[in-house]
């Protein structure tokens, strides 16, 4: 072979290898982390560049060889409300399958009905801020997103056993920029997104949401649910069933934070289900 044919056989080696790190980086590490906390550094751990995905491994020091004792832990969340009909019936299912959740309540909605807020902590859940109306947070300024939280955060004070328990808080949507992070970081609190989206804030059955679910499984888990939903409540029997046949643990995102550090949920371990 001449030496130009070696030249463009290296480097299309290369470029091939280069390639394939890039989809192993992108397959064992979400796009969007699961947990920021305050003392990250918020532009490192939401970066979705390849070489931000390079620094953040580095950085947190995840191996795929401690990823395969990561823990059996699934955390479901559940997005909005309280709402008068189905987040009792949620909350009755869930106490008869002795699971605890994380519910990310609306702080206007959980005004105007304490006694379902109050319900879900004394239900042996965890209740978290979801801002006071439900805005895109994206398209609001530092002081709109400070305003949110701590309206939010001011409703649910009163609603909840020990207020400083109450440090988790998630963006409607999912919808942030850097600054909503440092927002919620200034104000010590962990911005919680998820591992997994269900998908249930679309029209969909019972069993292809619990299909997801199973499907998607990983270790540790937090999983993006919606209160509200009719499906969502009639599929838990079933996947809670599966998950602990399967090891699992189900816990509230305040228990498995103490018992995982964030590195894990931002980089979980596949596991089948």
């Amino acid at each position: 072979m001449n030496p130009r044919a070696w030249v463009a056989a290296a480097i299309v080696a290369s470029a091939v290898l280069a390639y394939a790190g890039y989809r192993v980086i992108l397959h064992a590490s979400h796009i969007q982390p699961a947990i920021v906390t305050p003392k990250m550094d918020a532009q490192q751990a939401i970066s979705s560049s390849f070489a931000g995905h390079v620094k953040r491994l580095l950085n947190e020091r995840v191996t795929y060889a401690n990823r395969e004792g990561r823990p059996k832990l699934i955390a479901l969340t559940f997005d909005d409300g309280p709402y008068p009909i189905f987040t009792p019936l949620l909350i009755d299912e869930l106490r008869k399958l002795d699971v605890p959740a994380t519910f990310f309540l609306i702080g206007r909605d959980a005004q105007q009905w304490p006694e379902l807020a109050q319900r879900i902590e004394r239900s042996g859940n965890e209740i978290a801020d979801h801002t006071y109306t439900h805005p895109n947070l994206d398209q609001e300024s530092p002081p709109q997103v400070r305003r949110e939280i701590l309206e939010g955060r001011d409703v649910l004070y009163g609603m909840v056993h020990d207020p400083a328990l109450l440090d988790e808080f998630r963006p409607p949507h999912g919808r942030y920029t850097l600054q909503t992070i440092q927002v919620a970081q200034s104000l010590g609190y962990k911005t919680i997104l998820w591992t997994d989206d269900g998908g249930d804030w679309r029209t969909v059955t019972a069993r292809s949401l619990a299909d997801h679910l199973e499907q998607h499984a990983t270790a540790p888990e937090i999983v993006l649910l919606h209160s509200g939903k009719l499906a969502t409540i009639e599929m838990l029997p079933e996947v809670v069933a599966r998950f602990r046949a399967a090891g699992y643990r189900f816990v509230t995102v305040g228990q498995m934070l103490r018992q995982v550090p964030a590195a894990d949920l931002n980089h979980p371990a596949k596991r089948a289900v």
